[in-house]
């Protein structure tokens, strides 16, 4: 039993909060406009996200196969594969592209300087060049942006709370994406100033995440950091499969991983994150044009703690952690 304890926070934009669209027909637009969604992972992986932007695109008016089409572009993992999905896009013609990852969003503004494009990235947009502002893109860009570092490292703090004695913690990254220094610096610094030694796991293939298990207990690392990534995402049974074989506290930046028997999770509400990514491809549809649309800000986060897992592994969560948990799984 899923016992939701829940929150509300929410994604603010820097100009003004995003709000649903009324539905109204455009004389501009063709009968069945295209969305191109392009992502780095699998359908498999991210279907909780994608119901929840089809939904969000239903709450507007726009069905898909009733008055819109999306032509979904998955890279499967193989990152080196986004270029060629993105120029497949702009071949089609979709009206506004979708892309859900910083390397997703990489490769479709290189293959489009035209088309709108709708990013969701764990980077500054700004410094990485995505946007020219927060608050007024300019160009074809915009989206919503996570505090992806923040994040991380806070993870640690509560690995840490949970986790007293432990002495060296590992972190698990795929070290293909342009996230992945920042967000090491960030954990080691946070592991640092809790007196935590970090050890680096990479991982970029399927066997590559069995080889860091097996690296993990020869470092006899008492606890994982797991980063958010879109191709770790899409391997969450594996992963919380081989933290249960090695009896490995871990926490993890996606509640998903928590609601498929992971230990704990902390980070950025993903569904929700999909849903703003509809609001403003709709808005796009109905005329907006990206340049006026401001960059938000992923703000609402969620804890969730699986207490079943923490009973096998022997743990107990504190009441700290208890009273600040917006999922609780039993």
């Amino acid at each position: 039993m899923a016992i939701h304890i829940r929150r509300r926070e929410f994604i603010v934009t820097l100009g003004g909060v995003a709000a649903a669209w009324p539905f109204a027909a455009n004389a501009q637009q063709p009968a069945m406009p295209v969305i191109g969604f392009l992502h780095g992972a699998s359908l498999e992986g991210y279907a909780p996200m994608v119901s929840a932007f089809r939904q969000a695109l239903r709450e507007a008016g726009y069905i898909e196969g009733h008055n819109l089409a999306i032509e979904y572009r998955w890279a499967e993992g193989h990152y080196d594969r986004l270029p060629a999905l993105a120029a497949e896009l702009v071949h089609r013609q979709v009206a506004v592209i979708v892309a859900g990852g910083t390397p997703p969003a990489f490769a479709a503004k290189a293959a489009t300087s035209t088309i709108p494009i709708v990013i969701l990235v764990g980077i500054d947009p700004v410094q990485a060049g995505l946007v020219a502002s927060l608050n007024r893109p300019g160009g074809n860009v915009t989206g919503l942006a996570i505090q992806t570092v923040e994040l991380a490292a806070k993870r640690v703090e509560l690995l840490h709370e949970l986790l007293r004695a432990s002495t060296t913690v590992a972190m698990l990254v795929n070290p293909s994406t342009p996230l992945t220094e920042p967000e090491i610096k960030g954990v080691r610094d946070a592991a640092r100033s809790v007196g935590l030694e970090l050890q680096v796991l990479n991982a970029s293939t399927v066997s590559e995440i069995d080889a860091a298990f097996e690296k993990l207990i020869e470092l006899r690392a008492g606890a994982l950091v797991v980063s958010v990534d879109t191709f770790l995402n899409n391997r969450r049974s594996q992963i919380v499969a081989l933290a249960a074989r090695h009896a490995v506290p871990a926490i993890y930046g996606v509640r998903e991983f928590a609601a498929a028997g992971g230990l704990m999770s902390y980070g950025s509400d993903l569904a929700d994150a999909y849903r703003q990514l509809a609001i403003y491809a709709g808005k796009i549809l109905m005329g907006a044009k990206p340049a006026d649309l401001p960059v938000q800000q992923v703000v609402r986060v969620e804890l969730a703690l699986n207490l079943k897992t923490a009973k096998t592994l022997g743990l107990t969560f504190p009441i700290t952690l208890l009273g600040r948990a917006d999922e609780v799984i039993e």
